[in-house]
């Protein structure tokens, strides 16, 4: 038995949200701010908070806020309640199969066909009819009085100028807009209800049947014997602190769920017969402890003889005894026995959430309840382990976690309870996710401002598979586990050819910053791929994780040279040469991306609008659109400070036609360059095509020189001897915008 599926509606920023959950473990990525906290929150607060139907731990702030508006339409239009559903909701799809234990599952079930092994347990935070017609009768009431209040205390008396005047009139719209928000926040809790249902789900049409279903609260059935749900949160009490002892306290937690399991019963007999010993060794001590204390209080007397005789004795308890007086060691050396809190954070974490989840697994176990069962399904939800610890720490931790939580639901050794468990772990962390298993990943973006999506990164590899492209996605996930499992969590991206844009972007993105401070690139979330010539391969990945891309590439002109073969044959061969006498490009990612066209004509009469593509779902192909969110530079014609017009085809020959003068300066040395193609071009003996072809020995080191040889102006204006290549410049720029 597990769940398949999780649907969310309304809450926070998952307004329309379904999420696929693996049968062991799914990890969950994607940027800062994408619903990976929201989806941990509202499965605690439907399914872990026990407050009666009344109340809730919902705030109005949990209200989609697209949802919000809707509902503030529907009520200031005086719209009928309808078929809208109005309100939260969390749908959990189970499924099961004929080796499952159905005995709680079938107080709920709804279809006794024996093909349909998936039912619905949905969690409601919403409206009925009667109470939206309640809330739109109070909510105009309460419109009415607070208008009135606005209008008084933001009147025009007194207000002399027509700028006052506009300006109190903006104040007083301001907080007309607030009615509604004011009204929800106060009242929610008095028209929204809890609600618990089991929900058909309907085989032929493969879909939950909202209109069929069992309301599990008046029914009186629980549902903690269906779903058991724990949580290790991100916010971990892990300090160093010498005062601080979180991994002592923790192992009288674990402790405690192990009391009362029989497969432990020896070493907890062990630990209670040694503490009823040490009490009767005690009992002898405090007598002479104690001894003078004792006597005078006998000396008081009493009514009867005795009554003020008393005696001190040992009682400790087994559970109390743990409680801040064990002490978590680790050996130094093999030597010394340091305290916890002398560990770095790091492994206070790691140590700190194995601990946990020890204490967990007894929780789902259920080994503190005699003669109580482990929920059908049980959903261990871990946030963002990486806190506080390095990459290397962070590969071992997703290497193991998968293999002991399925040894510890699948038990041991004979005798051990068997459990369902999923587990779901959240995180920003690169490293986990390359080292994860990606047919795990589920990876979570936004779609708009108001709404967030999950994708199944095995989808992926299936839009792969289907197109013939198998060996694409097996480089594609190499490529991404060994380099740049970082592009999950950016919100930006640049592809790069090769190893001279990586050394200088940078550089030319500071120089964009130093033009254009409002929104620095230096400060944006930009990951930075190397790709080769090879960005075509990467197509349904940058579309798969949508967000704004740059692709830079060259544009490799090309035309058709005849030669002789050693028949005196003709023999045409397509090879590079300068852009002026280009017919054709040879760039694959180009063509691809512009549906194999091939004509040097049309690359170079595109404009930068142009450029910006858009993946057609339909038809599978890329198109021009100014609102794709990926846009493809390469060399276009400039005009260097010497008049003369060059069309570049690749990066070196662009850079050089407009910064001859830096070659010319005898303070700036090129060692990469040769002499004598050097001597040739400063003396106008021959071009920048041909110079940048023969003279450049290593394109790295001719990078790196750009670099050493720049200068800071008086303006403070860092790399301000060199000019960037305009292609490159107004790629960084489109780039640069949200």
């Amino acid at each position: 038995m597990k769940i398949s599926k999780i649907k969310v509606q309304n809450y926070r920023l998952l307004k329309k949200f379904e999420l696929d959950l693996e049968e062991d473990l799914s990890l969950v990525i994607g940027k800062n701010n994408c619903g990976k906290t929201s989806l941990l929150s509202i499965l605690n607060k439907f399914i872990n908070d026990k407050r009666s139907s009344s109340r809730s731990s919902f705030t109005c702030d949990d209200f989609n806020i697209d949802f919000q508006k809707h509902l503030k339409q529907k009520i200031e239009e005086n719209q009928d309640f309808g078929d809208n559903f109005l309100g939260l909701s969390l749908k959990l799809f189970i499924s099961y199969d004929a080796t499952d234990d159905l005995s709680n599952l079938s107080k709920i079930l709804m279809d006794l066909d024996p093909l349909n092994t998936s039912t619905v347990l949905a969690f409601e935070y919403s409206m009925s009819d009667e109470d939206y017609q309640k809330f739109k009768t109070a909510y105009n009431e309460f419109k009415i009085l607070k208008t009135a209040k606005i209008e008084e205390r933001y009147s025009d008396a007194g207000i002399i100028t027509p700028e006052e005047l506009a300006a109190r009139q903006i104040l007083r719209d301001q907080k007309k807009q607030l009615i509604f928000h004011d009204f929800l926040k106060n009242n929610h809790q008095t028209y929204f209800k809890l609600r618990k249902k089991s929900v058909l789900f309907d085989l032929a049409k493969g879909i939950e049947d909202d209109s069929n279903f069992i309301d599990l609260i008046s029914e009186g059935i629980q549902v903690d014997k269906i779903i058991n749900l724990n949580i290790i949160e991100a916010r971990r009490d892990v300090s160093n602190n010498d005062k601080d002892k979180t991994l002592s306290f923790l192992s009288s937690k674990y402790y405690e769920k192990k009391e009362t399991n029989s497969n432990d019963s020896v070493a907890i007999q062990q630990f209670k017969e040694t503490l009823t010993d040490t009490d009767s060794q005690l009992d002898a001590v405090y007598e002479n402890l104690f001894k003078n204390i004792v006597e005078k209080v006998g000396t008081f007397g009493g009514v009867a003889q005795g009554d003020s005789v008393i005696k001190i004795i040992s009682t400790l308890q087994h559970r109390e005894l743990l409680k801040g007086n064990t002490t978590v060691m680790y050996d130094h050396n093999n030597e010394h026995s340091l305290p916890e809190h002398y560990n770095g954070l790091g492994y206070m974490n790691l140590i700190g959430m194995i601990f946990e989840i020890e204490v967990l697994l007894a929780d789902f176990r259920r080994e503190d309840r005699e003669n109580e069962k482990p929920a059908d399904i049980n959903l261990l939800f871990i946030e963002e382990p990486e806190a506080h610890t390095h990459p290397q720490m962070q590969y071992v931790f997703i290497k193991n976690i998968k293999n002991i939580l399925q040894a510890a639901s699948k038990g041991l050794k004979p005798g051990d309870i068997v459990f369902n468990l999923q587990t779901i772990i959240t995180t920003h962390s690169s490293h986990i996710t390359a080292e994860s298993n990606f047919d795990d990943i589920k990876y979570f973006t936004r779609k708009d401002k108001n709404q967030v999506i999950a994708k199944n990164l095995k989808d992926l590899e299936k839009d792969y598979v289907a197109a013939g492209e198998d060996k694409y996605y097996k480089f594609l996930k190499q490529y991404l586990t060994l380099n740049r499992a970082e592009l999950f969590f950016a919100d930006k991206a640049i592809f790069i050819e090769g190893d001279t844009e990586r050394i200088l972007l940078p550089a030319m993105m500071k120089k964009i910053d130093q033009e254009y401070p409002a929104t620095p690139l230096m400060s944006q979330n930009i990951s930075v791929v190397e790709v080769g010539a090879y960005s075509h391969i990467f197509e349904k990945f940058i579309n798969f994780i949508d967000i704004k891309s740059l692709v830079i590439t060259d544009i490799d002109g090309a035309k058709e040279f005849t030669s002789k073969d050693k028949d005196g044959k003709d023999v045409v061969a397509i090879k590079k040469c300068r852009m002026v006498d280009a017919t054709s490009i040879t760039n694959a990612s180009l063509k691809f991306f512009h549906n194999g066209k091939s004509e040097s004509a049309h690359y170079v009469s595109l404009k930068l609008d142009w450029k910006i593509l858009r993946k057609n779902a339909k038809k599978g192909s890329w198109a021009s659109n100014r609102k794709g969110r990926m846009l493809i530079v390469y060399q276009t014609a400039e005009t260097n400070d010497d008049g003369q017009a060059y069309h570049g085809r690749s990066f070196e020959d662009a850079f050089f036609h407009l910064n001859k003068s830096l070659l010319v300066t005898p303070a700036y040395e090129f060692n990469s360059l040769t002499e004598k193609h050097l001597t040739k071009f400063l003396a106008g003996d021959i071009d920048v095509y041909d110079f940048a072809d023969d003279a450049v020995g290593s394109k790295p080191t001719l990078a790196m020189e750009i670099l050493l040889n720049s200068k800071t102006d008086a303006e403070n204006k860092e790399f301000s001897n060199w000019q960037t290549p305009a292609y490159l410049k107004e790629g960084l720029i489109w780039l640069m915008k949200d």
